[in-house]
């Protein structure tokens, strides 16, 4: 395993690069792109996870990531809530954001993950 010495190096912050760029793309299609509310608060929670890894890894303090990364879970499942209302008003279809879904499963495992191990060398 190489070692990891910037925020791009991180999984969980290429995945969410990722999830942001297939995000945008979306917003710009049907009816959610006419809805400028609803597009910027999905925009924002996708922004909010990638740029939160980021930031807190640029803290240098383990305690400060860990916190960022839990925010950044939380901006996660945000956007997983606005892909359920994207359903429920029909703006898309359930099958169309299915991709989204798993990507959002993917990035929270990552996360899950890399917090478990900063808790565990906390303990030692």
């Amino acid at each position: 395993m190489s070692k990891i010495t910037s925020f791009e190096d991180l999984d969980c912050w290429k995945a969410s690069r990722e999830l942001v760029k297939d995000i945008f793309l979306l917003s710009k299609k049907g009816e959610l792109n006419r809805d400028f509310d609803t597009k910027s608060q999905l925009r924002r929670a996708a922004l909010s996870v990638m740029n939160n890894i980021a930031e807190g890894f640029g803290r240098y303090s383990r305690n400060d990531f860990r916190r960022f990364l839990e925010i950044s879970k939380g901006s996660l499942f945000e956007v997983k809530s606005i892909l359920y209302v994207l359903e429920d008003i029909e703006y898309f279809e359930k099958g169309d954001l299915i991709p989204f879904h798993e990507k959002v499963n993917i990035i929270e495992k990552i996360l899950k993950g890399l917090i478990n191990k900063l808790n565990e060398n906390k303990n030692k």
